[in-house]
């Protein structure tokens, strides 16, 4: 199931941004930003935040095992 944007911006500051830090995690190659200045990391939490206004990521819950996770929209199963 889709979370709409406008649901995402109901949620805390913290845990949307904690969402976002874990989808960037994953989209780095050994799982952390420590050879990664702070404003790169910065930018790419804002990167993100517009990417999911515009619905190119997508915050997807799924029901079979209660987790959620940000997805690129392409990645989405059908």
């Amino acid at each position: 199931m889709l979370v709409p944007y406008d649901a995402l911006l109901q949620l805390p500051s913290a845990t949307m941004d904690n969402l976002i830090k874990e989808y960037l995690l994953t989209q780095v190659e050994d799982g952390s930003f420590s050879d990664t200045n702070e404003q790169v990391y910065i930018s790419a939490i804002e990167r993100c935040k517009l990417l999911l206004k515009q619905e190119i990521l997508v915050v997807e819950f799924s029901e079979d095992d209660e987790s959620i996770a940000i997805k690129h929209k392409e990645h989405l199963r059908r």
